[in-house]
């Protein structure tokens, strides 16, 4: 590998393929995980790419990069580790280039800040020469004579207004579009408005000021952004008047399932093990699932209820509420000041109305459709009884045989791959695995097995005893 990352930011060179060179693969968005694919694509030399973003630059989740948050896998989860160790795009290579790698072995830090993690991304995009910051992509198109995918793009200035037209080629598309903040019906039409902040917590520090001047501010949503949100209010405001509620629609505020065999559901063996299941089992088993990915670290809510329990040393309970169980059924404004909240309590089958000053939905994120991007391609996708698009092990739309490049998909597969789909940990065996099937080769030789847990049944005929043969030199027993 020649290319050694610096400090300089390196200025992309915009310029497209020719109609008779197309690209070998074409990148459209760049998140966390097409920026591990362009890092470890960049020392293929023989593989041509670009990617694509209509932003300006690389930016995670800004909103929510609240003091103190850290991310919920180790650093060894970055972008390129674990598929690479050796590659300079490491995390561990980015503190060696800012001379913090003595300081951070004395941290023994194994989980980091969310702000150093943006930061590392952005070293990254800034010295990867494949990457186009400031094109939007308009259009993509499946063109069999030329036996390559079109794609049309808008070049756009600092502004965000529109400077150029462009079209380029590629062979191969993957789509990393990520995906989009969630606000349930009942607050669209509260959150499209200004008068009263309603907002969703991706955009939760460009409103942290005017949210800490409501008197009653009310969070929804129990998961890890909902309780960092709760926690840095809770510590902003003053003791005994705190004016917080906390409303969630799960059961309980639930700690994340964080046991070492439990995170083996983040494991391409898992991933491998999904993906082999009947399309109704694969939906029958994520709803149930949350607890691994959607609730809350251990040591947020030990804080939460550390700053909680220090309220009441003076007598008197904080200005606090938590209600868990409770769904949000419609909501209107009060006045011109003020939003009303008409609640549903699950379990008791009770109805009440909460009135607040500000609301922070931190109700998740969805993927993204790829419909509308790919509408020229929709007669070629091959769906599943949901109307989804069907997905090969190798992350690869299954489409019609007569188009013969691929387009693979990056966090737009937990219908077909599970719960690891989004997460930071499994981003550099993906992309290897895009990459080893892009170039049908294993630039990137990857792991037969991953984790401790046998998921299934070996695909073998019982005996005429009924037993069950064994495996990995242990009896196989089903998950209760």
């Amino acid at each position: 590998m020649t290319h050694t990352p610096h400090d300089t930011p390196h200025t992309p060179d915009t310029t497209s393929t020719t109609p008779d060179e197309p690209l070998d693969l074409i990148g459209i968005g760049i998140g966390p995980f097409n920026l591990s694919l362009a890092a470890l694509a960049h020392p293929l030399t023989h593989l041509r790419t670009a990617f694509y973003d209509q932003r300006p630059a690389f930016h995670w989740h800004p909103g929510l990069l609240i003091d103190g948050s850290t991310l919920q896998v180790p650093f060894l989860a970055d972008l390129v580790t674990l598929a690479d160790p050796a590659s300079p795009w490491s995390f561990l290579n980015y503190l060696k280039t800012r001379e913090r790698l003595f300081p951070f072995y004395f941290a023994e830090r194994f989980h980091l800040h969310r702000a150093e993690y943006d930061a590392y991304c952005r070293w990254v995009s800034e010295n990867l020469p494949t990457l186009h910051f400031g094109h939007q992509i308009d259009a993509v198109r499946w063109n069999p004579e030329r036996d390559a995918f079109e794609v049309d793009y808008t070049q756009l200035g600092a502004d965000g207004e529109a400077e150029a037209l462009g079209r380029t080629h590629a062979r191969n598309l993957v789509l990393g579009i990520g995906t989009a903040p969630h606000i349930p019906v009942p607050l669209r039409p509260l959150a499209e408005a200004d008068a009263v902040p309603v907002i969703h917590s991706a955009d939760y520090l460009t409103h942290r000021e005017r949210l800490l001047a409501a008197d009653r501010l009310t969070v929804i949503g129990a998961g890890q952004s909902g309780a960092e949100i709760f926690l840095d209010q809770l510590r902003a405001r003053p003791a005994g008047r705190e004016g917080l509620h906390w409303l969630a629609r799960t059961p309980a505020f639930a700690p994340m399932e964080y046991s070492k065999i439990g995170l083996e559901h983040f494991t391409p063996d898992y991933t491998r093990y999904f993906h082999a299941l009947p399309e109704r089992v694969r939906d029958a088993l994520l709803p149930g699932q949350w607890q691994l990915h959607k609730a809350i670290d251990h040591d947020t809510l030990a804080a939460i209820h550390d700053e909680l329990y220090r309220r009441t040393l003076d007598g008197g309970w904080p200005d606090a509420t938590l209600t868990p169980g409770v769904c949000v059924r419609t909501a209107g404004r009060v006045g011109t000041t003020r939003v009303e909240l008409h609640l549903d309590h699950t379990q008791q089958g009770t109805r009440s109305r909460l009135t607040t000053d500000a609301v922070v939905l931190a109700t998740g994120y969805r993927e993204r459709r790829i419909d509308t991007l790919l509408a020229a391609l929709d007669p070629y996708v091959r769906r599943d009884s949901s109307e989804r698009p069907r997905i090969d092990a190798d992350h690869r739309l299954i489409l019609d045989p007569s188009v013969t490049g691929a387009v693979y998909v990056q966090n737009a597969e937990t219908h077909t791959h599970g719960v690891g789909t989004p997460d930071l940990g499994l981003a550099a065996w993906r992309s290897a695995t895009i990459l080893n099937s892009l170039t049908d080769s294993t630039p990137y030789p990857l792991p037969t097995r991953t984790a401790f847990t046998t998921f299934g049944l070996p695909q073998t005929t019982a005996t005429r005893t009924g037993t069950v043969p064994r495996q990995g030199g242990s009896t196989l027993v089903p998950r209760g």
